[in-house]
């Protein structure tokens, strides 16, 4: 996943579902308390660019491979690219934050997205 000041949040947003698509991504004003979930009034719309929504404007290719933990996939996004970004989970019909859930990798959690989704069928 490459980061630029021009790209947009839904092309990262897109980027990141294709490779799980039991899960999505968000993008926050503020980052969220440990143990909090993200403010909705806070979500940045995904028609903005990158560059128009942090501070540190740093580039670079984002490499994402499922054994990351989700809080050490949303630490890196801030700390590398100064991005507040929140992992969803699908769980039946509605979207959750993995608040709770942090220590799961991104294929543990796609995983269960995707038995919920299944089993609501």
């Amino acid at each position: 996943m490459i980061i630029t000041d021009s790209k947009k949040l839904n092309e990262i947003k897109r980027e990141f579902s294709e490779k799980f698509p039991y899960l999505k991504l968000e993008f926050y004003a503020k980052a969220h308390k440990e143990g909090e979930g993200s403010k909705d009034s806070q979500k940045i719309d995904g028609e903005h660019t990158i560059g128009s929504v942090r501070a540190t404007h740093a580039e670079g290719d984002l490499s994402i491979n499922g054994h990351l933990k989700v809080g050490t996939f949303e630490r890196m996004f801030f700390e590398k690219y100064g991005l507040n970004a929140q992992v969803f989970r699908k769980s039946g019909t509605i979207w959750l934050q993995t608040i709770s859930t942090d220590e799961w990798t991104l294929t543990e959690q796609n995983s269960r997205g995707e038995k919920s989704v299944t089993q609501n069928l």
